[in-house]
This record gives C-alpha cells, structure tokens and sequence, in this order.
C-alpha cells in the first residue's frame, strides 16, 4: 500500500476529483494549504498600494491505495493536473509514501481490504 500526498492547484480539483473516480479511486482526504516555492508569490493590489503575497493557495489531496492502483493513480493526477500541454511552474508536487497498515475503524478490518 502507498500514501500518495499530491499538492495541485485549488482548480484542477473538481477534474481530478472526476477523472480519479473514473479510474476506481473514490477515497481521499482533501486539505486547503498554502506554499511557498520557485513562483516566489504573487504581487497584488489593493486600495492602490502593491503588496506581496508569498503564500499561494493550493490543496493537499492524500490518497491511499493499494499497489495495483498506483501508477494509474499517479498517471491520472499528472494528466490533470498539469496545465497546458507541457505543465507550468505552480502545478504542484505528487510524493508517494509506503504505509504498513490501515485498520477501518467501522468495521475493524486491516490490511488491504481496508483501503
């Protein structure tokens, strides 16, 4: 099993959300977070004065799946996520991480069968 933690932006999450139920993953925890990368921020204004806003928005999607599910998942997060046909700088970052066990804790099942 792998823990698959990938920060997007907030408006490629409806189609991703779309396209990752297409392909049979139906569970994920979705997080609003803010990051700092090479965009460096954005300049805005407001009442006429420029500022500078170093956090961006962006969401944090954890995904967990079992061995079987991975590259289809990693593949289908690139696609969608990625703007343009070649991706942009601010289109976020996929880590996969492994995960030992998962236990549900309704119906007290471990392992695979739990995810």
């Amino acid at each position: 099993m792998k823990m698959i933690v990938a920060i997007i932006q907030p408006t490629k999450l409806d189609a991703l959300k779309y396209a990752l139920d297409k392909i049979g993953v139906e569970r994920m925890t979705v997080c609003d977070a803010q990051g700092y990368g090479r965009q460096r921020g954005q300049t805005a204004m407001y009442r006429g004065v420029e500022y500078k806003i170093n956090l961006l928005r962006k969401i944090e999607l954890e995904i967990v799946v079992n061995d079987d599910f991975l590259e289809r998942t990693l593949e289908t997060i690139t696609r969608v996520a990625r703007t343009g046909s070649e991706g942009s700088v601010g289109d976020g970052k996929v880590f996969v991480l492994p995960v030992d066990d998962v236990i549900r804790i309704g119906r007290e099942t471990k392992g695979p069968e739990a995810v």
